[in-house]
C-alpha cells in the first residue's frame, strides 16, 4: 500500500488525497504537523532530506517527494493523463505554472493568514504575494473562459494541481468574485466522480 506523509491543511498534500480518492487507490496517511517542526526531525529528514511534505512512499519503499511529481506518478496511466504527447506537455505546462506562479503566492498567503493566523506580521510581504497571486488568477480565468478544463476537453491532473489552492484562495485573502470562469471551473471539479473535500 502507498504511504502518504502529509499535513492535512496543505493543498499540496490534498492534491494527492484527491487524486487517489478519484482513482480508487488505497493508501495510508501519516500526519506531520509542519507548524510544530515535525518535518525537520532526524527521522523525517532521513525520508526526505528537503524536510517538506507531501512525500509519497511506494509499497517497494521508493520515496517520491514534490506534490506534482507524485501526482504525475499516480495518474501516469489513468484517465487523468491525456494520451496525446502534446497534451501531456500541456499538463506539465500548467503544473509548472502552478508551482512557479500560483502556489508561491496563493498558498503562501493562505499559510500566513489561515494556518498561522499572522496576517499583520506578514502584511508587507502579503501585498506583493497578493499582486502576483491575482496575476496568476487572471491567467487562469482567461484560459477557462474558453475551456471547461485546463487541457483538452477532459479533467486531468492539471486541474487537480491548480484546484488544490485555488478553491481555498479566499482563505489567503483572495476574492474570486472577479473571476467567473474560475468559479464555474471550481464547480465542475467538485462535481467529478470520487471527489473528496480538503477538510483543512
Amino acid at each position: 500500500m502507498l504511504t502518504l506523509y502529509e499535513f492535512s491543511s496543505s493543498g499540496n498534500c490534498y492534491k494527492l488525497r484527491l487524486a487517489m480518492a478519484q482513482l480508487g487507490i488505497a493508501f495510508r496517511r501519516i500526519e506531520k504537523d509542519i507548524t510544530r517542526g515535525e518535518t525537520r526531525t532526524a527521522d523525517f529528514l532521513a525520508i526526505n532530506p528537503n524536510g517538506r511534505i507531501p512525500v509519497l512512499v511506494t509499497p517497494e519503499g521508493q520515496v517520491l517527494p514534490e506534490s506534482n511529481a507524485a501526482l504525475w506518478y499516480l495518474a501516469r496511466e489513468s484517465q487523468f493523463m491525456p494520451k496525446d504527447a502534446f497534451q501531456q506537455a500541456q499538463v506539465l505546462q500548467w503544473m509548472f505554472f502552478e508551482q512557479y506562479n500560483h502556489e508561491p503566492n496563493i498558498a503562501t498567503s493562505r499559510y500566513w493568514i489561515h494556518v498561522l493566523g499572522e496576517r499583520e506580521k506578514y502584511a508587507e510581504a502579503l501585498a506583493e504575494k497578493q499582486q502576483k497571486g491575482h496575476e496568476a488568477l487572471r491567467v487562469m480565468d482567461a484560459h477557462l473562459a474558453d475551456h471547461d478544463f485546463f487541457v483538452g476537453e477532459s479533467y486531468s491532473i492539471a486541474d487537480i494541481a491548480l484546484y488544490a489552492y485555488t478553491h481555498v484562495a479566499e482563505q489567503g485573502g483572495f476574492s474570486l468574485k472577479a473571476y467567473p470562469a474560475i468559479g464555474n471551473w471550481l464547480n465542475r471539479v467538485a462535481e467529478q466522480p470520487g471527489y473528496v473535500p480538503m477538510k483543512g
